[in-house]
């Protein structure tokens, strides 16, 4: 595909699938309506600029999260050789948005986020041979555990917490 070609149907579809997100989600990223996406994907409009302008953008922002993190943890077993993870994703938006607000400027929402987690379990299969456990956030039961071991709300110890749960 040159540069000046836009996305076509199939992979303006290929790439929203990808990316896990609904038709209604790529509609709200790229200020379009669901049928406008719907056109799109059936070759009945061209793909607004927007559109192939954002999913590329967030697609490319996932890619580069699963390389350095995959390099992260590459480095981390270097030291300490163990070969299980666990990552914790967020059943919901308002979780996500509550727990990992640092995140919603670049993927901002939930799925985009999970995919994320998703890619970077499946590199670190592949290439790290290190087994990745996906835990959906449990509030009541992280809140209990935080209680528990009189611990702060943070990044770190929701890790652990995840760590808990596989």
């Amino acid at each position: 595909m040159s540069n000046n070609a836009g996305l076509n149907a199939i992979e303006i579809k290929f790439l929203r699938l990808s990316l896990g997100l609904t038709q209604a989600q790529v509609g709200e990223l790229s200020k379009a309506s669901e049928a406008d996406v719907i056109a799109w994907e059936a070759g009945e409009k061209p793909v607004s600029r927007l559109a192939q302008k954002k999913l590329s953008e967030i697609d490319e922002i996932i890619e580069m999260q699963v390389l350095n993190t995959c390099d992260g943890i590459e480095e981390l077993f270097k030291q300490e050789p163990k070969r299980r993870l666990s990552f914790v994703v967020y059943p919901t938006q308002a979780i996500y948005a509550q727990y990992n607000s640092e995140f919603l400027g670049s993927l901002p929402l939930t799925e985009l986020y999970s995919t994320s987690a998703w890619r970077i379990k499946k590199e670190c299969k592949l290439v790290l041979e290190v087994d990745v456990t996906l835990v959906a956030l449990d509030v009541e039961a992280y809140k209990a555990y935080r209680e528990k071991e009189d611990l702060k709300e943070s990044r770190e110890i929701r890790a652990k917490w995840a760590a808990t749960q596989i």
